[in-house]
């Protein structure tokens, strides 16, 4: 009787089981997905209910105070545009050049397989450890003191690993034929990955980049320990200047007492979210961009 429609091992009861599980896993994937965006909403209520009263042209524009009612976020918020601008023009080019050099001409020598290695471990350090690493090397034995560069250079250091990766998987996307055409029409190598394969690339090595760097804007700890400092009664004047950023500003209201400052954290971590916001649509244009110019 195993093939009776009735019988238990029939192959629609099979079917049935299998799809009472697959709906089972849905439901639970949907309310597991609910769950973290019912957590998400909560806590983004509480921000906004806290911060949006205390934001006005006024906090943008003023400096640090020791009073909560005067302070403002100028000093940090242009050190994070600065930081971050500079951390992207460290990142990008040497990143670019480490993923074209694996993709395109390390094959599958040592150098290459142990260059892979060593960015995969690369990207599951703790950012701690960039700090340290920048506290020792660009701070004390490049003597670059507690600057915006030393800053960005550690930053750097954090995103490269995302940025190398990123730039890999883009190259890959590009059709082995657009390579085979060019060579076809007499180009060199170098001639082919930079006029043919950057270009079609381009829309995910911006994508990348932009994740890389907004993974970087909200890091306070390699920045603390590379000695940033908490209170910087002005904004950074230059790559050599010293400097705060967003997210030091607000760990350093949120460890006041007062309920004033409070609010102003939660002003800052909207300020803070709104700049991710912006630079994630700035990745989304930019791709959408080259996009349509590559199909034209």
């Amino acid at each position: 009787m195993t093939g009776h429609p009735l019988s238990p091992d029939s192959p629609d009861t099979g079917a049935r089981r299998r799809h009472l599980l697959d709906r089972g896993f849905e439901l639970l994937a949907l309310g597991v997905l609910l769950l973290a965006l019912s957590a998400l909403a909560a806590l983004l209520y509480d921000i906004l209910s806290s911060g949006l009263g205390r934001l006005n042209w006024q906090f943008m524009t003023d400096m640090a105070s020791r009073r909560a009612s005067t302070a403002g976020i100028y000093h940090a918020l242009a050190g994070s545009i600065v930081v971050i601008a500079l951390t992207g023009a460290l990142a990008l080019p040497i990143g670019v050049a480490a993923a074209i050099y694996l993709e395109e001409y390390g094959g599958r020598s040592r150098l290459a397989r142990l260059i892979e290695i060593n960015i995969s471990n690369l990207a599951a350090v703790p950012s701690i450890i960039y700090g340290l690493l920048g506290l020792g090397l660009f701070v004390r034995a490049l003597g670059m003191d507690r600057s915006v560069m030393a800053g960005a250079s550690t930053l750097a250091l954090l995103a490269l690993p995302v940025v190398i990766l990123s730039t890999r998987e883009a190259l890959r996307t590009v059709p082995g034929t657009i390579r085979e055409g060019s060579y076809a029409l007499g180009a060199t190598k170098w001639q082919t990955v930079w006029y043919q394969v950057l270009p079609m690339a381009a829309p995910g090595i911006l994508t990348g980049l932009i994740l890389a760097l907004s993974r970087a804007i909200g890091e306070t700890a390699p920045l603390i320990t590379i000695g940033a400092l908490t209170y910087v009664p002005f904004a950074p004047d230059g790559i050599w200047s010293a400097f705060t950023v967003l997210p030091i500003q607000i760990f350093n209201w949120v460890s006041r007492p007062q309920a004033e400052f409070q609010d102003n954290a939660a002003a800052g971590i909207i300020v803070l979210l709104g700049l991710l916001l912006l630079m994630n649509a700035m990745a989304i244009f930019l791709r959408d961009r080259y996009q349509r110019r590559m199909r034209a």
